[in-house]
C-alpha cells in the first residue's frame, strides 16, 4: 500500500485560495487538509473542501463524453465529440458570424489557465462573451469610480486597526481564514462592529451586532455620515482629497441621522457607535458581497468608501475599505485582447440569449460554470439553452446545465488540477499541482480547447489561420508565460509548487500619499440616493440565498438534501410550525422546503441556501427575477420578495 501527501491549492470560487495538503493512497484521495506552513490557511480548511475527497470518489462522475442521441445523453468517443463540435461551430461561424456563438466562463473553477479557453475563442470568433459579474460586479465598479483601483490593504494589516467593522460579510462561511485573524485583532484590543440584515456566527465574534434593514445599508451609511459632520468626525483635509465633498455633504446632512436611523431601521446609538469607531482611527471597513447584490448595490459599498475616506481611514495602517483582493494582479495575460463583438450581461443570459438577434446566438459553450443553477430566473435560462442549436458544457457531473446540452465533456477535478491561482481575499498567490491522475478518458479545461483546436484546424486548412499552433503547449508552458511578470522578482513555478507566495506587486497600505488613480487623482465621493426595488405587494419577506458551510453554489459537501431548509423569525412563519413542509413563493415561482423557525432573525427575512438543484425542485434561483444592481452588471438577487403557502 502506498501512501503520500501532496500539497497543492484549492481552485473554488472562495477568497482564501487555500494551500492544501492531500493524503493518497494507492492512488486515490483519501483526505483532504490544510496546509500549515501556508501564512493564511494555516492547517484549517472549511467544511466544504475537507469533505471533498467524498466528490471526488463519487460514483457519479463524469469521464467519458456524452452526445445527445435520440434525445438522450449517451455515451461517445471524444473523436466523434469534438468531430461534431467542431463541425457545427464552423457551420454557424460561416452562416451566421462568430457572434452567433457564446462563451459563458464563470468561476467553477479560478485558475489562471482557464484564461487559456478564452484566448481560443477570441481566435476562433471573437465570440459573444458575458458582461458584469453576479458576485462582484456592483463592489468592482464601485470602488473603481470611488479610487480608480480595487484592492485591499496587506491581509495582516487588520492587527494594527483599534475598531473593525465587519459590513455585510459572513467569515464563518465565506471568508473562514480571516477569524482567527479577527480574533488575535480582539486580543489585541480591537473592537469589531457587525452590520447585516441576517444573524450569522460572526456575531459571536462582534462587540455590537446591528441587524440593519435588508437594502438599508445605504441609509445607515448616510446617517452615520451625517453624524460624522455633525460631531467634528471628518477629517479637516477631507475635502482636499475627494471629490463632490460638497455634495456628499449635502446629501448626508439632509436628514437627521436619527431619520437616517429609522429609515434604516437601527437605533440612533447604532449609528454613534458605528460614527465613533470610525472617527477613533485606524478603522478597517471589511465589506462583505452580498449587499452588493442589490439594485443600490453600488450606491451602498460607494456609500461605505466614502465613510473611509471622510473619516481619515484611508492610506494609514490599519484602516482601509477592503472589498477585494487583485487576484489576477500578478499575472501577464497580455495575449488576451478583449475584444467581443458583442456581450450579454450575466444577470440577463437566459433572456439575453433568447432575445439576441443579428445574429441570434445559436451555439453556447459553458465553461466552469452552471448557469442554470447558479444565475436568476433559473427557468429562462433553462429555456435559453434547451432552444440552441448546439450547447457544449465542459464539467464534471451531470448538473443542471449539462442536461441541457448537446455534448458534455468530461474535465479534471480540484484535486487533479494544473494551474496557478490567486487569491481575492488576502495576497498570495500559488500552483495547483495534480495530486491524483485523473480517470482515463478525463480531459482537462486546457487539453478540451487543444483538442478543438486541432479538429478545427484539420477542417480548415489554412496554415496561416491555424489556432492549435497558438494554444498549444504544455500547462506548465502556460504557467511560466503567466508569470512572466513576476518570474524575474523570483516567483517561479519551483517556488510555488513548494509554497504560495505573496503577491509581489501588492502595497501593505493604500494611498499613503491621499492621490488616487481617478481622472482628478482624488476620490469620488457618492453623492445622489440610489434607486430603490419596486414594492410587491403580499411579499412580506426578504430573501436572502446564501452560501452555508456545507454549500456552496450548487455544489454539497455532504450529500445534498432531499428538500431545502428556509428559515425566518417565528413571528415571520405565517402560522407554519417548526418544521412544517412548505412553498416559499416569489412572484416568479415557488419551491418547497422544510421550514425552520430562529427567532434571533429579523422579523422580514428568509433564508435559503445559494444556488441549489433547478431539476430537483431544491433552487433558489428559481424564485429570483433577472436584474442587475445600479452600475457593474451585477445581480440584484438580494432584491427578491416571498411569501410562505401551504405545500401542494
Amino acid at each position: 500500500m502506498a501512501i503520500e501527501t501532496v500539497r497543492t491549492v484549492c481552485n473554488r470560487d472562495c477568497p482564501d485560495a487555500c494551500g492544501l495538503v492531500a493524503t493518497v493512497e494507492d492512488g486515490r484521495l483519501v483526505s483532504l487538509g490544510g496546509d500549515p506552513d501556508h501564512p493564511v490557511t494555516k492547517g484549517f480548511l472549511c467544511q466544504r473542501t475537507s469533505q471533498y475527497p467524498a466528490t471526488q470518489n463519487s460514483p457519479d462522475r463524469i469521464t467519458t463524453p456524452l452526445m445527445r442521441k435520440n434525445g438522450r445523453l449517451s455515451p461517445a468517443s471524444w473523436d466523434e465529440a469534438l468531430g461534431l463540435v467542431a463541425d457545427r461551430l464552423l457551420a454557424i461561424r460561416k452562416e451566421s458570424g462568430p457572434a452567433a456563438i457564446l462563451h459563458y466562463r464563470s468561476g467553477g473553477s479560478l485558475g489562471l489557465l482557464k484564461s487559456v479557453v478564452d484566448y481560443f475563442w477570441e481566435l476562433f470568433g471573437p465570440v459573444t462573451v458575458k458582461s458584469g459579474d453576479i458576485c462582484s460586479g456592483a463592489g468592482d465598479a464601485a470602488q473603481m469610480t470611488d479610487f480608480g483601483e480595487e484592492e485591499s490593504h496587506d491581509f495582516f494589516d487588520l492587527l494594527n486597526a483599534r475598531n473593525i467593522l465587519l459590513w455585510g460579510k459572513n467569515l464563518a462561511v465565506s471568508n473562514v481564514h480571516l477569524m482567527p485573524l479577527l480574533q488575535q485583532a480582539k486580543r489585541s484590543g480591537a473592537r469589531v462592529i457587525l452590520v447585516d440584515p441576517i444573524r450569522h456566527k460572526a456575531a459571536k465574534l462582534a462587540d455590537r451586532t446591528i441587524l440593519v434593514r435588508p437594502g438599508g445599508d445605504f441609509d445607515l451609511a448616510m446617517g452615520v455620515a451625517a453624524r460624522l459632520f455633525e460631531t467634528g468626525g471628518v477629517v479637516p483635509d477631507a475635502e482636499g482629497f475627494c471629490d463632490d465633498f460638497a455634495a456628499f455633504r449635502a446629501l448626508a446632512t439632509a436628514r437627521p441621522a436619527a431619520d437616517w436611523a429609522k429609515a434604516a431601521d437601527v437605533g440612533v446609538e447604532d449609528v454613534d457607535a458605528i460614527a465613533s469607531a470610525l472617527a477613533e482611527r485606524p478603522c478597517s471597513i471589511q465589506v462583505g458581497w452580498g449587499m452588493g447584490r442589490r439594485m443600490n448595490g453600488s450606491a451602498i459599498v460607494r456609500a461605505l468608501d466614502a465613510l473611509g475616506a471622510i473619516s481619515g481611514n484611508l492610506g494609514i495602517p490599519g484602516g482601509g475599505v477592503s472589498f477585494y483582493y487583485k487576484r489576477r494582479g500578478p499575472f501577464d495575460t497580455s495575449f488576451l485582447k478583449k475584444t467581443p463583438p458583442r456581450a450579454i450581461p450575466e444577470p440577463l443570459l437566459g433572456a439575453g440569449i433568447l432575445a439576441a438577434e443579428d445574429p441570434p446566438i445559436r451555439a453556447v459553450w459553458v465553461t466552469a460554470g452552471n448557469p442554470v443553477s447558479m444565475l436568476p430566473d433559473s427557468a429562462t435560462v433553462a429555456r435559453a439553452l434547451e432552444t440552441r442549436e448546439l450547447v457544449v458544457v465542459v464539467d464534471t457531473f451531470v448538473t443542471d446545465t449539462a442536461r441541457r446540452a448537446t455534448v458534455v465533456l468530461p474535465t479534471t477535478s480540484l484535486v487533479e488540477d494544473d494551474d496557478l491561482l490567486g487569491a481575492y481575499g488576502n495576497h498570495f498567490i500559488g500552483a495547483s499541482v495534480p495530486v491524483v491522475r485523473p480517470p482515463a478518458g478525463v480531459k482537462s479545461d486546457l487539453e478540451v480547447i487543444q483538442a478543438l483546436a486541432e479538429e478545427i484546424d484539420a477542417r480548415t486548412g489554412r496554415e496561416e489561420e491555424k489556432i492549435s499552433m497558438k494554444v498549444r503547449g504544455s500547462a506548465r508552458d502556460w504557467k511560466e508565460r503567466l508569470l512572466a511578470r513576476v518570474a524575474p522578482l523570483g516567483v517561479t513555478i519551483d517556488r510555488l509548487e513548494r509554497s504560495s507566495v505573496r503577491n509581489p506587486f501588492a502595497e501593505n497600505v493604500l494611498f499613503g500619499d491621499r492621490k488616487f488613480p481617478t481622472a482628478s487623482g482624488k476620490v469620488n465621493l457618492v453623492h445622489e440616493m440610489p434607486p430603490s426595488p419596486p414594492e410587491e405587494a403580499g411579499f412580506s419577506l426578504w430573501l436572502f440565498s446564501n452560501s452555508t458551510e456545507k454549500s456552496q453554489s450548487s455544489q454539497w459537501a455532504a450529500p445534498e438534501p432531499e428538500m431545502l431548509t428556509a428559515t425566518c423569525h417565528p413571528a415571520a412563519a405565517n402560522g407554519f410550525a417548526d418544521g412544517a413542509l412548505v412553498r416559499v413563493e416569489s412572484a416568479l415561482g415557488s419551491i418547497r422546503v422544510r421550514l425552520k423557525h430562529d427567532a434571533s432573525q429579523r422579523r422580514d427575512v428568509m433564508i435559503v441556501p445559494k444556488g441549489g438543484n433547478f431539476d430537483r425542485g431544491n433552487c433558489a434561483n428559481a424564485l429570483i427575477k433577472a436584474r442587475t444592481t445600479d452600475a457593474g452588471e451585477g445581480a440584484a438577487y438580494q432584491d427578491c420578495r416571498v411569501r410562505l403557502v401551504p405545500a401542494t
